[in-house]
């Protein structure tokens, strides 16, 4: 673009073309009414230009814009050289834009006050449409210069002179508004060349076409039509393209995770968390310069539900980008760094669409394996920095829970964080995790509140915060409390129990969960004798509802250890059918009509340890992972994690063998696309899904110095089942991972029996890759 400059001693003169955006300095620019004697480019010049009648817009545009601190401005009838096509074209398609990046727009009407200010004909010209649209704020202007207002001040006579809904003039996206409804708003508007009533509509459109001066009003806007249906159709297959694209990169929806979270824990009680959206630190980070706030406590103080109660106050409180993982420990595929970024990419591409082009240009490039290969981490890091620096984005929220929780990568993935937390200023980072040294060092990089720092640390333990942590858990003690049947007309006991409750938790809301689940089955006679028996601290309750476990006779015990090793060594989450195949438990349990509910049943014996939402079971806490692998390790892996896991591979193996088949979802014909597949019901791989993915996992990681691999079991599962294995993993859309696990087995060979078996079987997968997890059957 070109501008004009106001010099020290007041002349105006035009400045050089600018090619690039960014050499363009801080400019106001001008909306009026053309009338006669216009001052062009060739006035200016040469000097001419204070002898016409429309030099006076100039001065007050330069005088105006020196009173807001600009030199630089831009008219339309002296900064765009109209005997140049080639110029004219690119003005009128860069119209829109220009005004949109205005430091400041000056709509002078010329016709008021003789006019009233709905009145003026500068509400009832083409051109003026954009103007009014595309900067964020228009300040209105008399004949003589006087203010009148504003864009915002003014925004109900403006939107009775010209019907465009209000949300529009408060800069509401215009894809929110349909093509036809944009293309309505310039109907009772006129241009003085017909076919400018078509041109002016670009910016408000989002498209254009080459102008033809001469064509007429009805073919300019029958190309115009053409182009937008042409437009329509490309917009259309790159979003079915890059739905497809979102659709490989989710591995779980974090908002869904939320949900279940927050579910699973009894719902967001507000009297226990709000308290974090008044602290100190929570301010400086939402308000002042602080990009990171981490927040760090020991298991069970509340950490989770403190970021939920964060998200959903930004939620209610901003229309910036919000973005949140929830990393999961106890799930294989959430506790890895890959898969924090997959889900911050993931929220963001949905919130704000635009970001997902720079998803797209690594994705339309290497399709999903960006998601899957050894550098994932890092492309996808790559992707999520260029969303940051996206210029469209304006400020981001980025949430990550429970980061001591994500294994694979952390120490990659806490750098990132830092390193962010300082270059990237429109970024806000809150994490959350146990008071691990390694993160702290990682996460600091400079120290925490030092001088000006971006980073601020708020540990749950330290005095001023432990006493709120306590006030919170009292809150939470009241609401769990006043649902106890058994207390409801007994205020003297509810308060004793209540006492000790709140002695014995140490701000502990895990405990408190705990000891109330408990008390659910006991009769109020007894409540105070059983809180006073109910141990301090999270691994001697854990201690308590274990034993409480061993004693309940005929064979209980056992089943309960079975499931209990199983979801601890699980790779995911379990479904009822997926736990009962690689547990081990018996046939009749697990067979029959109502096997899931039998499977629940043996669920439920485990006590507190375990939860069934929508018929997967999950370990209620990190801490019960840590407490039963580690502390109880020795009851419920009595042989050892080693001797379980081979029972897991063994169980998977058999059941593979038995209960997989050929053509096992009745496909049709065997070059039925997998896209068109849809699971039948009931699944025939309902129990199957779980062994066919990890079997491999469970194998290998059954090896120890005193356990030697089971390469029979490997041999007879391949030999016989290796084919339907094949078609079963591709109708699951798992062939990556499966072909990750058979280079494994390639690689931990040692057997001479069954070298070439298994060599054979990773070049017969890999070269018939595509064929498989396109047409399975």
């Amino acid at each position: 673009m070109r501008l004009l400059k106001r010099d020290d001693d007041g002349n105006i003169s035009p400045t050089r073309w600018f090619d690039k955006d960014s050499d363009v300095p801080k400019y106001a620019i001008l909306s009026h009414r053309w009338g006669t004697d216009e001052v062009v480019l060739k006035d200016i010049q040469d000097g001419t230009a204070k002898g016409k009648a429309g030099y006076h817009k100039i001065q007050f545009c330069a005088d105006q814009a020196l009173r807001d601190g600009l030199r630089h401005f831009w008219v339309d009838t002296c900064c765009i050289d109209r005997s140049s096509s080639a110029e004219l074209q690119e003005s009128i398609n860069c119209m829109f834009r220009w005004y949109g990046q205005a430091a400041k727009c000056y709509a002078f009407l010329a016709d008021v006050p003789s006019k009233s200010f709905c009145g003026s004909e500068w509400f009832t010209r083409g051109w003026t449409l954009q103007e009014l649209i595309a900067p964020k704020e228009v300040d209105f202007f008399s004949l003589k210069g006087d203010r009148l207002g504003n864009k915002s001040s003014l925004e109900h006579d403006i939107h009775l002179a010209t019907r465009i809904p209000v949300a529009a003039l408060r800069g509401s996206r215009l894809s929110d508004f349909d093509i036809s409804e944009r293309m309505a708003w310039i109907d009772r508007r006129e241009t003085t060349r017909p076919e400018d009533k078509a041109y002016a509509l670009f910016g408000i459109i989002g498209t254009c076409i080459p102008i033809l001066y001469g064509e007429g009003r009805e073919n300019a806007f029958e190309r115009l039509h053409d182009m937008i249906a042409s437009k329509g159709r490309k917009e259309r297959q790159q979003d079915e393209q890059t739905k497809i694209c979102l659709a490989d990169l989710m591995l779980t929806d974090p908002r869904d995770d939320l949900r279940r979270i927050a579910d699973t824990k009894g719902g967001l009680f507000h009297g226990a968390s709000n308290w974090i959206l008044g602290h100190n630190d929570f301010c400086q980070w939402r308000d002042k310069d602080a990009r990171l706030l981490w927040i760090k406590g020991d298991p069970g103080k509340g950490k989770t539900m403190l970021l939920i109660a964060i998200v959903e106050h930004l939620q209610q409180a901003t229309a910036s980008a919000l973005s949140y993982f929830f990393c999961q420990g106890t799930n294989g595929s959430l506790n890895n760094a890959a898969a924090v970024l997959r889900g911050l990419i993931y929220l963001l591409c949905i919130q704000q669409p635009f970001l997902a082009s720079h998803l797209r240009a690594r994705y339309d490039h290497a399709g999903t394996k960006l998601f899957d290969d050894a550098n994932k981490f890092y492309a996808l890091s790559k992707v999520l920095e260029n969303m940051m620096r996206d210029d469209r984005l304006q400020i981001a929220y980025l949430v990550v829970d429970a980061l001591d929780e994500c294994v694979a990568d952390k120490d990659q993935l806490l750098r990132f964080i830092a390193e962010h937390a300082v270059i990237s200023p429109r970024i806000k980072w809150i994490v959350s995790s146990r008071n691990i040294p390694e993160i702290e060092k990682l996460l600091r990089g400079n120290t925490f509140e030092s001088s000006g720092s971006h980073k601020v640390k708020l540990s749950l333990e330290i005095a001023e915060n432990a006493g709120q942590v306590r006030q919170a858990v009292e809150a939470f003690i009241d609401h769990k409390l006043s649902d106890l049947d058994s207390l409801q007309y007994n205020h003297e006991t509810q308060g004793r129990v209540r006492d000790i409750m709140l002695k014995k938790a140490n701000g502990t809301f895990l405990w408190v969960a705990l000891v109330v689940k408990e008390l659910v089955y006991t009769s109020s006679w007894e409540l105070e004798a059983v809180m006073e028996e109910m141990p301090e601290g999270l691994e001697e309750l854990y201690d308590q509802i274990r034993k409480q476990v061993q004693k309940l006779g005929r064979g209980r015990p056992e089943l309960c250890r079975l499931v209990l090793s199983a979801v601890t060594l699980a790779y995911r989450p379990l479904h009822l059918a997926e736990l009962a195949v690689v547990s081990g438990l018996p046939a009749h349990i697990f067979r029959g009509p109502s096997n899931e509910r039998k499977v629940e049943e043996v669920v439920t014996l485990c006590g507190s340890f375990l939860s069934v939402k929508d018929r997967l079971v999950y370990l209620i806490h990190q801490s019960v992972k840590d407490y039963l692998s580690g502390r109880a390790a020795g009851a419920i892996f009595p042989s050892g994690p080693n001797q379980a896991h081979h029972a897991m591979f063994v169980q998977s193996a058999d059941t593979m063998s038995t209960g997989l088949r050929r053509n096992i979802y009745r496909l049709p014909s065997p070059g039925v696309s997998v896209k068109e597949v849809r699971t039948p019901e009931p699944d025939p791989l309902a129990s199957l899904r779980y062994p066919c993915v990890h079997w491999a996992s469970h194998f290998f990681d059954a090896i120890s110095e005193s356990n030697d691999p089971d390469w029979t079991k490997v041999s007879h599962f391949i030999r016989k089942s290796f084919l339907h294995w094949l078609e079963a993993v591709a109708l699951l859309r798992n062939i990556t991972d499966s072909i990750i696990s058979l280079r494994r087995l390639e690689t931990a060979l040692n057997s001479e029996q069954i070298v070439d078996l298994v060599k054979d079987a990773v070049r017969f997968a890999l070269h018939n890759r595509h064929a498989i997890e396109n047409a399975p059957l």
